[in-house]
């Protein structure tokens, strides 16, 4: 397998794919459900992975440590840049203090979703 494809089936993760996607469109933009891994090398996207509920979620890593809520910025500032956003459109809604996270991106669903899955696959 050549070095493309892994890293596409690595960001598309083990299990699932893109039919069971990590998130929810609403009328004012997704809920987006992440597993962070705080203390990485490196800010970077896992892929799709099953949550402990058997929901997807969507695996990522920051280089932040989890203290006085510098992974929870970094989470904000790596996703507002992958997805093209602004800070301020992306809220955690639960999940502050647990690597189990939802979170809000404010914005049109179609386009947000279409971003998501660019990302994710590639």
């Amino acid at each position: 397998m050549d070095l493309g494809k892994a890293c596409a089936k690595r960001r598309a993760g083990l299990h699932g794919g893109m039919e069971n996607p990590a998130w929810s469109a609403g009328p004012n933009g997704i809920q987006l459900w992440v597993r962070l891994t705080p203390r990485a090398h490196r800010n970077g996207l896992d892929g799709l992975r099953p949550g402990a509920d058997g929901r997807m979620v969507l695996q990522l890593r920051v280089a932040a440590p989890p203290v006085e809520g510098a992974a929870n910025e970094a989470l904000i500032g790596f996703l507002a840049e992958a997805l093209a956003m602004r800070r301020g459109d992306i809220a955690i809604v639960a999940g502050e203090t647990s690597r189990q996270k939802r979170l809000a991106l404010r914005g049109d669903p179609v386009g947000l979703e279409a971003r998501l899955r660019g990302w994710i696959g590639g």
